[in-house]
């Protein structure tokens, strides 16, 4: 299954007819740009493109009043005097002959890319529409938007397919309070949205956009606001935000499908939004939602900026920009014989670096700063911290990371106003305008988006080194199972010092290991999935990290699951992170030597991996991942794909995963699925964490955090909280 594009040319009819700054913004411009974006990075023809049809007025009805909607048609026969008069009862909206049949399109846009992902015609797909949709209403156009695309989207589902569970992620750097409203008493729809608020004094300046605003009646607990009351956030910001608030509620929430509100003016260079989060962040963000309702993510367009004039489009990367943001929604092609491109590797995020590489930071020293014991957050020095409470007692898993269920956590934010100029190659980067709305902004963004754009698609996405036949295994189309290999002497060679280990069938079995390695490292593979000896799994895995090192890798994050102790030979330098999951008890015996109990229920393995394995990942910016399942590691299958797949992200895809020799078919067929990037099966019942892998998880974090920044996230002290159903 690939992914879908929705769009219809139409939809770029509607335009201003009359003199208003603030509305001037939206105009076609944009529509085409983001499209032009697409074709420039090569994306278009990665979908399969579906040409938009007009919503019915039944459809438009799943949440519009009757009324409004015949007060929309009927802009169709007004002149433009009355259309000025009439937009003016609304708050920044303007109306045009087209209007109704635009709006009717990018509704229809949304339901039709809805049909295509739970019909399993695609797996995921985005819809670029316009006018936009998260701040109409029900009886009310409001914010550029007219008809409420997405939320008319997950009603259809809701009704049409029977959906329980929707999640909606809105990203916008506007509060999508039309979408609020429509569900703010519904339980089966979970609303997230992060934005620019100020304190409520950043459009559209509403009491309910802040954090204490988490839906009435039923749907209490499943309104989640997460206001920044500053600009500036960042990478940083954003990845910990997911990790720490939105990815929690999501796996116990578990939805069928998720809904995006894709609205890119809370990317850098959009001189409204003033935020600081470079492109190719919204395609991580986009990956970590991959994982949830089997991939079932629709992206809808909500407003992003790069109209003529603008200082990015004058910059000359408007469209670039665009199309480098896309990325990461565009995760699978349309064809089964082609593979889909890495995910870039996330640059300018906060977190460790090399010593004594002096003048390479130019950040904030705490994004995210850890609360007092009265549970007031410590002010940042000579900067207004970012406040935000957030209610959320009624979740259980929101509390597993931090020390256990609690009622509230506060975050202390300070955003990262200026990037990391240190680059995973060891050179200086150009950092990027700290104010958005300077006109050099776009030149400075060029050379980094000409970098982005031109990563290149391996010739083979995933490749397998096995024991055992190809077809016996039932491989996903596209996957190399790699037969032999021309490194026998050299082989040899590397395992002298642990000769005894490696007779015939184990030399033969790393031979191929590192002929794969050698695939990944040289950009001909982007993955890989290969089956270890099993009496010599911890030597092989230090041959491999010591093969790595000698061909120019900087920095391995090793995470080891089972009886793989670390190698003797290994220089604690800082160029390798070793994790060992299922050790005895959690300890650290360096900032790069940690190890951890394997958790014993669902909630503390989510509590694991997005509380330290994935803060770590990014921190780190490893240049490859190894994820190792050694003797007696523990996991059951969907626990080893979904570890396998979030690993996916911190080294721009390159993973190389080993397995046993013995281990079963399935486990294979599950982990070579999710490298060649399709969704991790689903974990099955949500159980809470015990006391001992809190107590686990908490004491390594407290250790940790001192070195690692993306560790350091403000919360009370664990205490008693009533759960609400």
């Amino acid at each position: 299954m690939g992914t879908a594009l929705v769009y219809h040319e139409d939809m770029t009819a509607t335009r201003l007819l009359w003199d208003d700054p603030e509305c001037e913004i939206e105009c076609p411009e944009r529509l085409v740009a983001a499209l032009d974006g697409l074709r420039q990075q090569g994306l278009e023809q990665r979908c399969l493109r579906l040409s938009a049809y007009k919503a019915s007025e039944e459809e438009l009805g799943l949440v519009h009043s009757q009324e409004y909607v015949a007060l929309v048609r009927k802009t169709q026969t007004l002149d433009q005097g009355e259309l000025q008069a009439l937009s003016k009862q609304f708050d920044a909206v303007y109306f045009h002959p087209s209007t109704f049949h635009c709006a009717r399109l990018a509704v229809g846009a949304a339901l039709q890319l809805v049909d295509a992902v739970l019909t399993g015609t695609v797996q995921n797909g985005l819809a670029l529409v316009r006018p936009p949709g998260h701040h109409s209403q029900r009886a009310a156009a409001n914010g550029f938007c007219v008809f409420n695309n997405v939320a008319i989207a997950a009603k259809h589902a809701k009704q049409k397919y029977g959906l329980n569970r929707i999640l909606i992620v809105d990203w916008d750097v506007h509060h999508g309070q039309g979408t609020q409203y429509i569900f703010s008493d519904d339980p089966s729809v979970l609303y997230f949205s992060w934005h620019r608020y100020e304190h409520g004094c950043f459009w559209p300046f509403l009491q309910e956009s802040d954090a204490d605003a988490v839906g009435q009646g039923q749907g209490r607990g499943f309104t989640v606001n997460l206001p920044w009351n500053q600009v500036g956030m960042g990478n940083a910001d954003y990845l910990a935000a997911f990790l720490n608030v939105l990815l929690p509620l999501a796996f116990e929430f578990d939805p069928e499908l998720v809904l995006v509100s894709a609205g890119f003016d809370s990317a850098i260079g959009d001189p409204e939004g003033q935020m600081q989060a470079t492109p190719e962040c919204f395609a991580h963000l986009t990956q970590l939602l991959q994982v949830l309702a089997g991939g079932r993510v629709c992206a809808v367009l909500e407003v992003t900026r790069g109209q003529p004039g603008s200082p990015r489009a004058r910059g000359g990367c408007g469209s670039q920009m665009q199309g480098a943001v896309w990325w990461g929604v565009l995760p699978r092609t349309a064809s089964h014989t082609s593979d889909t491109p890495p995910c870039p590797v996330l640059t300018f995020l906060l977190g460790w670096l090399p010593p004594g590489v002096p003048g390479t930071v130019s950040v904030h020293d705490v994004p995210w700063s850890p609360s007092s014991v009265s549970g007031q957050p410590r002010p940042l020095t000579g900067q207004a911290s970012n406040k935000v409470s957030l209610n959320l007692g009624w979740w259980v898993n929101f509390g597993l990371l931090f020390g256990g269920c609690h009622s509230e956590l506060l975050l202390d934010v300070a955003p990262v106003l200026s990037p990391s100029t240190y680059s995973s190659e060891g050179r200086s980067l150009p950092l990027l305008s700290e104010d958005p709305t300077n006109e050099v902004a776009g030149d400075r963004l060029s050379p980094f988006l000409d970098r982005l754009a031109l990563c290149p698609t391996p010739p083979v996405h995933t490749a397998v080194a096995l024991t055992v036949p190809a077809a016996t295994l039932a491989l996903p189309p596209g996957v190399l199972h790699q037969e032999g290999s021309p490194l026998r002497e050299e082989t040899k060679a590397w395992v002298r010092p642990h000769e005894s280990l490696f007779q015939d069938k184990a030399l033969a079995a790393l031979e191929k290991i590192l002929y794969l390695l050698d695939g990944i490292l040289d950009g001909q593979v982007n993955s890989g999935l290969a089956a270890m000896p099993a009496l010599a799994a911890a030597a092989t895995l230090g041959v491999i990290i010591q093969r790595c090192l000698s061909l120019g890798a900087q920095r391995l994050f090793c995470v080891a699951l089972g009886q793989l102790d670390r190698p003797l030979d290994l220089a604690d330098d800082g160029r390798i992170l070793w994790l060992n999951i299922t050790g005895e008890e959690a300890a650290t015996q360096s900032m790069f030597h940690i190890t951890t109990p394997l958790p014993g229920t669902t909630g503390g393995f989510l509590s694991c991996i997005l509380g330290l394995v994935l803060p770590l990942a990014y921190g780190f910016q490893p240049d490859m991942v190894l994820v190792s399942l050694g003797p007696a590691h523990g996991l059951q299958d969907p626990h080893a794909a979904l570890l396998t797949a979030m690993l996916r992200g911190p080294a721009g895809g390159r993973i190389l995963a080993l397995v046993e020799e013995d281990s079963i078919p399935h486990l294979v067929r599950t982990l070579a699925r999710v490298l060649h990037g399709e969704a991790p099966p689903n974990l099955g019942p949500f159980l809470m964490a015990s006391p001992k892998d809190i107590q686990a998880l908490m004491y390594l974090k407290g250790k940790l955090e001192p070195q690692w920044k993306l560790l350091q996230v403000a919360a009370p002290l664990p205490g008693p909280c009533s759960l609400v159903a």
